[in-house]
């Protein structure tokens, strides 16, 4: 177990992607859009966002900071595209919510209501990210480098 605070992002660096992942905390209603009906997403404080970054600078690791900033704080729906949206192919951040989060590298980005899938770097397909009491479970994947820093923009 990886302990996270409310106030910290656990940052995951690989060789092509990033991944960020805060808790949900005490915001607990998320919404999340689709081409045809909002669902209200119920998360306990636990929970977790996890967003998956395609590219390893700076750019995207405050684009990550910036979504999850932008739901968890905001409160910004997540969007989900139709499949073959064309824009799919220009998402640099993709964001998943609840309490386990699957990356795979073998879906469309943006594309998947289902919150238990995210797509990510090939690095990161099969990880699988849990939260615990407390913090994060990491299982499966080849790695990358795990750190927290604060969550503040």
């Amino acid at each position: 177990m990886i302990p996270l605070n409310i106030d910290e992002m656990l940052l995951i660096r690989g060789h092509d992607g990033l991944l960020g992942i805060v808790k949900a905390g005490d915001h607990t209603q998320y919404f999340l859009e689709t081409e045809n009906e909002e669902i209200l997403l119920a998360l306990d404080p636990e929970d977790l966002l996890v967003a998956s970054g395609f590219g390893t600078d700076e750019k995207t690791l405050n684009g990550i900071k910036c979504v999850l900033y932008m739901i968890r704080e905001v409160g910004s729906p997540f969007i989900v595209l139709p499949k073959k949206h064309p824009a799919s192919k220009r998402l640099k951040v993709v964001v998943s919510a609840g309490p386990a989060t699957r990356l795979s590298c073998s879906i469309t980005p943006g594309t998947h209501p289902e919150q238990d899938i995210l797509c990510g770097a090939d690095e990161f397909d099969g990880l699988e990210v849990k939260g615990v009491k407390g913090g994060v479970e990491l299982n499966g994947g080849t790695g990358g480098e795990i750190e927290r820093i604060s969550f503040v923009i």
